[in-house]
């Protein structure tokens, strides 16, 4: 019972850091050290301590039971994963000089104080560490890679500077090891959109650009297939100035198949390459518009569906409230033909009511289309979200044309002019800022339309100008 006592107090005194209580039960009890491991805490009150960061509590254990740095918890920590992972770089160092060897040991998730370090960004944790065991930060992590791995997974570039910089320098294969899914570390800062790291890594190191993962893709491919980010187009741009390449698949080009001679096709092809590519990149490589499970796209479903229900609440108003309001007797209008309850709009605009109608219409029934397709949910195909896009696209663009319409049907009218048989006011500026918009709206198809067009001419270009050099793989 007293031994349990002193035990309870020695764990109360470690997580306190008093100096003094340790003494005064070691002096009661001088094996009370040599009795932790026969209790059962899952730490010893070295782990405690270090943890913790008492420093002076930690020296102490380790004069009068150094073997005590050996001991691992359930979860197979050291005292010295404990205060690498915290950053007491002076608990470090006194663990060091009892057991430098400890810097091998791994715990439960198979990684060692150095990559516990990393993770956790200490970086004069790690400068002692690799100083005392570098050969330590070249450990395997579970899952293959590397501890560079775990930086960049774990957005520590500085830590990956250092490392690099200590252990990497002119180590190419280091720099270049692979996870079990063929990921260098130039994959995975691609796929996490790190772009301070992918800048470290091409500027500043020997990173092979052209490596491929197991499924065959380079860094260029994993970019252009992951979700889009405002940091696509600078990572985009330091790639391609390291020269970096899409894995795309060889298509036969139509040129080729041509009975035409070689020097002409390519002649013709550099005639029309640059404009093609400067279409294609306003379509940000042709992909701007691919969605993929994991896009923007879908995590705003929630917002499309209430841009579509608020076009087709002002459609359907627009449609049962018309402009101009409706007549209120049988006599008012002067017209049998137009009782109360019709508008007056038709009464006194035929014409321009018969094209608000059919806009407001289109606009009111595109509309609901979007809405029974985003509640229904989409096949995770492209040509439903092309089609769910170009739907928008004609309901914003027609209600464009209503709010024209019904503007200019509010807009008074000048009288005639001496020889001009146009009245001044038809035509008023706000009916044409409004015609405009619905104009360029509507022409956006189009132009995406062509600039997929000349896209995928210009890929087909590129695969039979431009192969892939074996060199850069």
């Amino acid at each position: 019972m007293a031994a349990d006592n002193g035990s309870k107090r020695l764990y109360e005194a470690a997580i306190e850091g008093n100096v003094t209580t340790l003494l005064e039960l070691l002096r009661q009890d001088p094996m009370l050290l040599a009795r932790v491991n026969l209790n059962d805490f899952n730490e010893t009150p070295l782990h405690v301590a270090a943890l913790l960061g008492h420093v002076r509590f930690a020296d102490e254990i380790l004069k009068r039971r150094p073997q005590l740095a050996k001991e691992l918890d359930s979860r197979r920590f050291s005292a010295l994963h404990l205060a690498a992972a915290e950053g007491f770089v002076e608990i470090v160092k006194l663990l060091l000089r009892v057991d430098a060897d400890m810097c091998f040991v791994c715990n439960q998730d198979g990684r060692n104080a150095i990559h516990l370090a990393a993770v956790r960004g200490r970086l004069d944790v790690l400068a002692e560490l690799v100083r005392v065991r570098p050969a330590a930060a070249r450990m395997a992590v579970d899952g293959g890679g590397t501890v560079l791995h775990l930086c960049v997974k774990y957005n520590q570039v500085e830590a990956l500077k250092k490392l690099i910089e200590t252990v990497a320098v002119d180590d190419s294969h280091f720099v270049n090891a692979q996870d079990d899914y063929g990921f260098t570390i130039l994959h995975l800062a691609v796929s996490m959109k790190q772009l301070q790291a992918v800048e470290y890594l091409i500027n500043h190191t020997r990173i092979k650009v052209n490596a491929k993962t197991s499924n065959g893709l380079t860094a260029l491919d994993i970019l252009t297939q992951s979700h889009r980010d405002l940091k696509d187009m600078d990572i985009a741009e330091t790639l391609t100035a390291a020269n970096a390449i899409r894995t795309t698949p060889k298509k036969p080009s139509s040129l080729s198949r041509s009975s035409s001679s070689p020097s002409s096709c390519v002649s013709k092809t550099e005639k029309t390459q640059s404009w093609k590519w400067l279409l294609s990149a306003v379509f940000h490589n042709g992909d701007w518009w691919f969605f993929n499970q994991k896009s923007e796209w879908l995590r705003k479903q929630d917002s499309l569906m209430v841009v579509a229900s608020l076009i087709a609440t002002m459609a359907f108003q627009a449609g049962v409230n018309p402009p101009g309001g409706i007549w209120q007797d049988d006599k008012a209008s002067g017209n049998p033909y137009q009782p109360a309850g019709t508008s007056i709009f038709a009464g006194k605009h035929l014409r321009t009511y018969n094209k608000f109608l059919v806009f407001n219409t289109v606009g009111f029934m595109t509309s609901l289309i979007a809405i029974l397709m985003i509640i229904t949910g989409l096949p995770e195909k492209r040509i439903f979200m092309r089609v769910l896009i170009v739907t928008m696209w004609i309901a914003v663009s027609s209600m464009a044309y209503t709010y024209g319409y019904s503007i200019r049907f509010f807009t008074p009218r000048a009288p005639k002019l001496s020889g001009s048989g146009t009245p001044s006011g038809a035509d008023s500026v706000i009916f044409l800022i409004a015609i405009l918009v619905a104009i360029v709206a509507t022409s956006s198809i189009g132009l995406f339309l062509i600039g997929k067009l000349f896209y995928v001419h210009s890929r087909q270009n590129k695969s039979t100008k431009h192969p892939v050099p074996s060199e850069q793989i």
